[in-house]
């Protein structure tokens, strides 16, 4: 699946995982790694002005599209 949602744009976020670990004295940084926050994307057909289209959508547009149904 794309990393990125057809309908808000939202993508992959990179952010920072902090290991709470200090090795000996509290001069020392505790160890940073880098991660990534990625999208919930599905492969979705939604329906505009009458057609199906597949879409890539985020959980959150799914969430907003049932409520504007209902």
């Amino acid at each position: 699946m794309a990393g990125k949602c057809d309908i808000c744009g939202k993508t992959t976020v990179f952010g920072r995982n902090i290991r709470h670990r200090h090795a000996g004295r509290w001069e020392r940084k505790a160890p940073v790694t880098s991660r990534m926050f990625r999208p919930n994307v599905h492969k979705q057909r939604v329906y505009l002005d009458g057609r199906a289209i597949r879409l890539n959508v985020c959980t959150r547009c799914l969430r907003t599209q049932s409520k504007a149904r209902a």
